[in-house]
């Protein structure tokens, strides 16, 4: 990426953010953080990082913790599987330090993320919710963005919800 493109990106990302109204517990630079590892901030994207954003408070480990394991379930399909690109985002986990995976699953109802503190052995899985799956599931191609930062503004319980063993 050249450095005017990403300029203008980082400078109408930080615009969208200040007009966006996004919910008091959005990081500011959510979208952008979520663009650099993605290379978009489409909705499944955005979902999977306030998943993982929510799993790092609820374990209290911090962004690029190696105590972090992050497993996720899904289809080998476009929007299912950018969730994990969104966890990658918001808490750091990688193929590369090992501890990002992904589990291949027959159904798109079998999407779920696994975040599990690795020192003290608890996890937390979420899912997309039913209502934000209706909402976002096919979204065109040139409505991504916007559709990204409405994810951002929603409740958690409009994006996501845990799995109860």
């Amino acid at each position: 990426m050249t450095l005017r493109r990403h300029l203008l990106l980082s400078i109408t990302l930080g615009l969208t953010l200040g007009c966006a109204g996004a919910k008091p517990a959005a990081e500011p630079g959510a979208l952008e953080r979520v663009a650099l590892v993605h290379g978009g901030a489409g909705p499944w994207a955005v979902a999977g990082y306030r998943m993982g954003d929510y799993a790092l408070q609820r374990l209290g480990l911090p962004r690029g913790s190696f105590k972090l394991e992050v497993i996720h379930h899904s289809p080998a399909q476009v929007q299912y599987t950018c969730v994990a690109d969104g966890a990658a985002a918001a808490t750091g986990a990688s193929l590369g330090k090992l501890n990002l995976s992904l589990v291949t699953t027959p159904a798109p109802e079998n999407v779920a993320t696994t975040f599990r503190n690795r020192d003290t052995g608890q996890s937390l899985t979420l899912r997309p919710s039913a209502s934000f799956v209706q909402r976002f599931r096919d979204v065109p191609r040139e409505q991504l963005g916007e559709a990204g930062r409405t994810v951002l503004t929603l409740p958690d319980a409009d994006v996501f919800e845990p799995v109860t063993p």
